[in-house]
């Protein structure tokens, strides 16, 4: 049988366990810097913490565990007979791969509620799943980068995560992206004026596809879920709303000035938007935008959306507020916002920019040649000398031609060679060669100490 791994997930090399993890630590280290700490969650949650949180299109993605044992027998024969699958799911499943990292947090704040400090705030990186149709930079497992704050309905935290995303991707090299804000109070309010507040979640899925089926794709499927042609009119100057971020907030005061939730929300982003003023971006373009809707119902207030615009690539960042997500574990009152960094895709935008730096992918910076055990033996002292200064070093593990040690320095992309022959043991001057350029040197293992460390 030909070895093979399910689609939508991969191997990765040494290389690309490198440059994932200068990923995930310049994002830690933001994250840090603002004040978060680290936890982690199980794999598997219960199917019952994960379903209904994601909208009707999320919940058909979440991958669900089959009990274990002969999970048929237990379920109702009718269920079965009629080949209805959504019936029987529970029945044969309890358990699933979790979907995002908010959710789990949600449930362990409610668990661990009389633990933590209020406001918690608190960053997690960790593997989720998603039956998706894999395709470039869509993968059924991946990682994501979450940050979250509970306890705390300040809006100076919505205006933090913006700043978060600006620190983090400048840091990581991008240097056009766009961080897309919009609300969902808004797009209440603007159900709320058609007259459709109850399909508020049809609306809002059927416009976030905007990007990727267009107006007429949007038109379609929201006649599809009971929206009118009178309806779409209202709706479509929302949708073409274009000017800066203040001429597009003076058109919403107007046109959302009968609507009590819409106002709320203007308000909310013009707070969010006042803070920023008092910050200094490095990098981000910070756009309001009225079709961002995130089909994640768990959503109330801000939203967030974030897009390189060097690389033609889906998002690579977004959250949003949750004022009620723990009260769907019993906890109420508990307001929440978080946002997450889809490390996947932000590892193919850089791999496509070239911007990993050589640092982050060489592990070992120096190669001890072994020639026979007299230069082994004189090795051994020089390795742990280097290895005590914080050089990462390797000794060749066995006596080999020259040829095949450079080879293999060359393989790791090693960047300095250490060659240990009879003279060099004889005069104490060890050859250093730099394999990028080729020189060499003789240097005293003191100032070759000095030069690397």
């Amino acid at each position: 049988m030909k070895p093979s791994i399910p689609k939508g997930t991969r191997d990765f090399s040494p290389v690309e366990v490198a440059r994932r993890t200068y990923i995930f630590d310049t994002i830690k280290r933001v994250f840090q810097k603002f004040g978060y700490q680290p936890i982690e969650t199980p794999v598997m949650e219960n199917l019952s913490t994960l379903t209904g949180k994601y909208g009707e299109e999320g919940d058909q993605l979440i991958f669900k565990v089959l009990n274990s044992g002969d999970f048929l027998s237990k379920a109702d024969a009718q269920k079965l007979e009629a080949k209805n699958s959504k019936a029987v799911t529970f029945e044969i499943s309890e358990k699933a791969l979790r979907y995002d990292l908010t959710v789990p947090f949600a449930r362990y704040v409610v668990m661990h509620q009389n633990e933590i400090a209020m406001p918690f705030k608190r960053y997690q990186v960790q593997p989720v799943w998603r039956a998706d149709r894999p395709q470039k930079g869509r993968y059924r497992e991946f990682y994501q980068c979450d940050a979250d704050v509970v306890g705390s309905d300040s809006l100076l935290n919505e205006a933090e995560f913006v700043c978060i995303y600006d620190e983090a991707l400048s840091n990581l090299g991008l240097n056009d992206f766009t961080i897309k804000i919009n609300n969902r109070k808004i797009l209440s309010g603007i159900a709320d004026i058609i007259g459709k507040s109850e399909l508020i979640v049809d609306m809002t899925v059927a416009i976030d596809k905007l990007d990727k089926i267009g107006y007429d794709g949007v038109v379609k499927e929201l006649i599809e879920r009971g929206f009118t042609e009178k309806d779409i009119e209202v709706l479509r100057p929302f949708i073409e709303l274009s000017g800066s971020n203040d001429e597009k907030l003076q058109v919403l005061k107007t046109s959302l000035s009968s609507t009590e939730i819409g106002k709320k929300g203007i308000e909310e982003l013009e707070t969010i938007f006042s803070y920023l003023s008092a910050f200094e971006l490095k990098r981000a373009k910070v756009e309001l935008d009225i079709t961002l809707a995130r089909g994640l119902n768990y959503y109330t207030g801000a939203i967030f959306e974030v897009k390189s615009n060097e690389v033609q690539m889906g998002s690579i960042g977004g959250g949003g507020r949750y004022d009620d997500l723990t009260g769907m574990f019993g906890l109420k009152g508990v307001t929440g916002a978080g946002i997450s960094f889809g490390a996947d895709r932000i590892y193919d935008v850089m791999l496509e920019l070239g911007l990993f730096p050589e640092s982050a992918v060489n592990s070992t910076k120096v190669l001890i040649t072994n020639f026979d055990t007299t230069a082994e033996k004189f090795a051994l002292p020089v390795l742990a000398k280097l290895r005590a200064k914080g050089i990462n070093t390797e000794l060749y593990p066995a006596s080999s031609k020259l040829q095949k040690q450079m080879k293999y320095a060359d393989a790791k992309q090693i960047p300095f060679v250490i060659l240990i022959g009879e003279e060099e043991m004889q005069s104490g001057l060890l050859a250093l060669k730099n394999m990028q350029s080729g020189e060499q040197e003789k240097l005293s293992l003191e100032n070759i100490l000095e030069k690397l460390a």
